[in-house]
């Protein structure tokens, strides 16, 4: 990331328990647990969520091995943040966003 995390939220899933749950706690990093059946409050995860299902697993995804999915999906990666335009980021990519965030903090900096 291109500046410090000073926390994190996640969606309470089993994913995020125990191991995760220590990392953070060694990292000194806050982790905040939604409560179940609360989309809303993570709405930004959701629609990105959603982006990625339609965009990519009913699209593109065509094996349901590890390993050739994993190598699919960064590929897809690759292009929903260098090449596919956002509509939430002014119709950037999320590279150019953040090319363009760090280029208006350096100004900033300088004034």
């Amino acid at each position: 990331m291109p500046f410090p995390i000073k926390a994190l939220q996640v969606d309470g899933g089993p994913e995020f328990a125990a191991e995760f749950e220590q990392a953070c706690q060694q990292k000194e990093l806050p982790l905040f647990v939604l409560p179940p059946k609360s989309p809303k409050l993570n709405g930004h995860v959701e629609r990105s969520n959603r982006t990625h299902n339609e965009e990519f697993y009913e699209v593109h995804a065509d094996s349901d091995q590890p390993p050739v999915l994993n190598r699919q999906l960064r590929r897809w990666e690759r292009t929903y943040n260098c090449v596919r335009p956002h509509q939430s980021l002014a119709y950037l990519t999320p590279l150019e966003f953040v090319a363009r965030w760090k280029q208006n903090l350096r100004k900033a900096k300088c004034h």
